[in-house]
Order: structure tokens, then sequence, then C-alpha cells
């Protein structure tokens, strides 16, 4: 007798969207209620719209770029320290985690988590900082509305429309991240009077718990900061408490990470529990409920807030301003603004797609900014060297 053939289900994306109908919360936001795309394309046979959207991210050069631009060490410092391609990585990790517990839509917390950075320049906020003062009186710089450019205009796929088409939802979300250090331009936002989805929230609190953390444990590797400069921290107590309930670690680098990831899942899981209890008191039973709520939802709770805020100062001051970091940044941005200076007086020096596009009739500004701000750290500074060093071949 012949065994039975194999039955083979495909999951078509309908039937993906009926499981995110049956079994995400009534305030997550739904594949199939997505506002779509501006230019119409016919819909994937297997992907939801923000799956496809993930991959169309994931495959963009500025996304590759992100393995070779800085979080807080310049990618030539070592090998070991965060990038901004890393990182992504990590928020996509712990904003996944959050998804799952609250029951919202994973798939638009990924693409979110993966593309939240996609618009920063090299050398981190500094270089940012040296583009914004460029840019005085032609439209200004800020990460998140590059990164929204880049999506809409820069990255050249397909032959139907400029940037990647992506939908609403993920458009909205590169707009509107916020964090301590990034402060979106409400006038300019899309959708400016309604609050962010809870998927783009989550993304944005995920985002402080990595790159706290994270650069904690780069601090902490580079030597810049010491095990004993933690001790007097309550939250770092909490978490030696939990570390030692399971007997002592004479290995120091794997004491350091079962501190680390200690640090993270007790942030994580408070974030979990007091945004659950702002759902309840404020009782959140749609999208449109989130949409229309006058502060954000996903937060930490009034404890969890003042225990990370002595991490966070001590993390501003003896590791962000450190001298080590602070030459690296200065370098960065005497680097970027003599670039900068350079292409606006010489853009004959420019790449020939680039220079064309100022001989179009494009503000000279806006693409030398376009320009350096899709460089990565180690290109930019092989850049100044070919422009500004005799010795060197160019």
């Amino acid at each position: 007798m012949s065994p039975h053939p194999l039955s083979v289900v495909v999951a078509s994306r309908e039937e993906l969207e009926d499981r995110e109908e049956q079994w995400l919360a009534p305030y997550a936001m739904k594949s199939r209620s997505s506002k779509g795309r501006q230019y119409s394309e016919p819909e994937d046979a297997f992907r939801t719209v923000y799956r496809r959207d993930r991959d169309r991210i994931i495959h963009t050069s500025a996304f590759r770029r992100l393995e070779y631009k800085t979080q807080v060490f310049v990618t030539h410092t070592g090998d070991y320290y965060r990038t901004r391609l890393t990182h992504a990585l990590e928020v996509s990790q712990i904003a996944g985690s959050i998804a799952r517990a609250l029951r919202v839509n994973e798939d638009l917390v990924e693409v979110l988590a993966l593309a939240h950075d996609i618009g920063h320049p090299p050398f981190g906020h500094a270089g940012e900082h040296v583009l914004h003062e460029m840019m005085q009186g032609h439209g200004g710089f800020d990460h998140n509305l590059q990164g929204l450019r880049i999506v809409d205009v820069l990255e050249v796929r397909y032959p139907g429309f400029p940037g990647l088409n992506l939908a609403w939802e993920v458009r909205e979300g590169i707009n509107k991240h916020r964090t301590p250090y990034d402060f979106p331009d409400m006038q300019v936002a899309l959708d400016p009077n309604l609050s962010a989805l809870l998927e783009s929230q989550i993304v944005d609190l995920a985002d402080e718990i990595a790159y706290d953390n994270h650069d904690l444990d780069d601090a902490l590797t580079s030597g810049i900061l010491k095990e004993e400069d933690m001790n007097a921290l309550p939250l770092w107590q909490q978490a030696q408490q939990v570390v030692e309930s399971h007997g002592s670690i004479e290995h120091a680098e794997i004491r350091k990470y079962q501190m680390i990831r200690t640090l993270i899942h007790l942030q994580l899981m408070d974030l979990i529990q007091a945004t659950v209890r702002r759902l309840e008191q404020l009782q959140i039973a749609s999208v449109d409920l989130v949409r229309r709520a006058p502060e954000p939802i996903v937060a930490f709770s009034e404890t969890m807030g003042r225990l990370r805020a002595p991490l966070k100062q001590l993390l501003w001051n003896q590791f962000y301003h450190h001298y080590r970091v602070v030459r690296m940044a200065d370098k960065a941005k005497r680097c970027l603004r003599a670039l900068f200076e350079l292409y606006l007086e010489k853009p004959q020096l420019l790449p020939n797609t680039t220079r064309l596009r100022i001989e179009r009739g494009e503000d000279r500004h806006r693409v030398i900014c376009d320009y350096l701000a899709g460089m990565t750290d180690r290109y930019c500074l092989e850049e100044y060297q070919k422009l500004f060093d005799p010795s060197e071949r160019v």
C-alpha cells in the first residue's frame, strides 16, 4: 500500500490577514486596514502589506549602509561596538517581544524597528548636528524626515514610481519616531494632529531600552565606565540582586552580559505591565482611540522612570561626554563640515549622478546634504583624506 501523499498547506495573504483579525488585539493596526500606498500596486500573494515593506527596507542601500554608521563609537574604533545596523536589529528583537505580549501587529513593529534610523548620517548625532547647521536657510536636516525622504524619493528601485512606495502607516512611523534624542517636527508630520500607532510607540520605547543598555555595554567594554561606577544606581542594584540570586559569577564577561540582559528584562517587563494598565484605564478598544489619545499609551511606570533617570544621567555625563567620545565627535564634525563647504564651492568634485541633480535645477545644498547623509563613517573619512591629503590617491 503506497504512503499517503504529503498535504502541503500554503498560507495566502488573505489567510494571514484573517489570522490577524482573529488574534490581534482590537487596538492593533491590522494589515487589511492599511491606508495603502501612494501608487497603486497589485497585492502580494503571500505577504501582508507590512511584511512586504519589511522586505523592501532590508534590500535598500540605505539599510545596508547602517553597518558602517556610528552608534557611539566611530566604526573604525573596534569591531565589537554597536553600529546603526546592529542597533536596528536589537531594537527589532526588543520591540518584537513587546508586540507579541500586547498582541499588536509584529510585522508593522518589525519594519518600523528596522527603518527607524535609516535617515541617520555618518557619525551619529554629531553628523546630524553639522548637517542641520549647514542646511540653515535650506530646510534644515532631521533624520526622521531624511528617512522619509529616502523611502519616498532617494531609493530608486522600481520603474513605475519613485522611492519604495511604502504603506502609509510605515511612512508615518518613520516620520513620527520620537525618543529623548529625537524630536519629530509635527508641523511637517503625516497626520500631525493624531497620535502615533501603538506599534510605532513600541518601537520608540524599544529604541530607548536598546540604546541605553547596549551603550552601557559598550561603555563597560571600552573601559570608559567601570562596574563600580554603577553600584550606586538603584536599577543596577536591582539587576544585581536578580543575577546573584542564581549564584555568583566569577567570569567578568559573562557577569556583564547577565547584568545587561537583566536590566533589559526588568525594563521590558515594566513597560508591558504599565502599558496594559494604561490601555485598561483609558479603555482603548480601537485604533481610532489610540490615535486620539492625548499622550503616549506605551510608557514605563513612574517607578521605572525614576529608576532609569540616574542611569541615563550617568551615560550622558560620563560616557557620551567622555573626552574620547567628544574627540571622535569633534573630528567627525570638522570632517563633514569641510566636505560640505568644499562641495558647495566646487560641485564638480561630486560624483556624476549627484552633480547632474544640481545641473537639473535641484537645490545645491539639499543635493550635497543627501550625498553626505548617505555616506558611511569610513567612506566619509576616505573622501576627506582623498580631497584634503595631498599624498592620498584619488
